[in-house]
């Protein structure tokens, strides 16, 4: 296999796996099940052996990485539509803690140890047994914990404060590294007039002198300036 073939392999496998990864969705890569681990082993390895090896004929590792997504598709579909199947292909969550009580056959049947658990908690900033009500092990290989209700975390109508209305549903930025996001304006009804307006209000002159600004839910702008090296 001669340096410009090595290339073009590469480049086209890259192109393939990257076209069928997006095909693919998020799901792939954000939940990773049985069935999703093995999905995206084969297709990995799909595509190193068509890149790296000079025997397998470029139509078909095409074929091969197609069809395989094509295959994982489907599964996708009907993990949707089937219930049964859901649980065949991703398993059922596991409760590892009931009560607050360590459920050892739970444990064993996940294949758990206890240092992972309690690494697990750690991880949600929970050092102690005594907090926690229920522990869900997910098909997904996360840990979900109810805590007792001493230990919840107050929120705000636990102590009657009034919660701020909001003018927008979420924080959008509108300047990125010098730059109106024309896009993210428009979703929000606003044009660069209104973005001269709060920027002459925080004494800036230019859009390029800010890095980073951010309409709030409540109607102001986060913004952060440009340090002037």
């Amino acid at each position: 296999m001669d340096i410009w073939e090595q290339i073009g392999r590469i480049t086209l496998g890259f192109l393939s796996l990257f076209l069928l990864t997006r095909i693919l969705g998020r799901k792939e890569i954000s939940q990773m099940t049985f069935f999703n681990f093995v999905s995206a082993i084969s297709i990995g390895s799909i595509a190193a052996n068509f890149v790296l090896n000079k025997d397998v004929d470029l139509l078909n590792g095409l074929m091969a990485l197609t069809g395989w997504t094509l295959f994982t598709l489907v599964m996708a579909f009907m993990d949707i539509k089937s219930k049964a199947l859901r649980r065949i292909v991703t398993g059922d969550p596991v409760i590892v803690i009931k009560d607050g009580k360590i459920v050892e056959k739970a444990l064993s049947s996940c294949r758990l140890d206890l240092d992972s658990l309690t690494t697990m908690l750690r991880q949600q900033n929970i050092f102690s047994f005594v907090d926690i009500d229920y522990a869900i092990f997910e098909t997904n290989g996360k840990l979900s914990v109810l805590l007792k209700e001493s230990k919840k975390p107050v929120i705000k109508n636990d102590l009657n404060i009034p919660v701020q209305s909001k003018v927008y549903p979420i924080a959008t930025e509108v300047i990125c590294d010098g730059k109106i996001i024309q896009s993210n304006l428009k979703k929000l009804k606003l044009d660069e007039k209104w973005i001269d307006m709060q920027l002459s209000a925080k004494k800036i002159n230019s859009v390029s002198d800010v890095l980073f600004a951010q309409l709030q839910t409540d109607g102001s702008l986060y913004i952060d300036r440009r340090i002037n090296n």
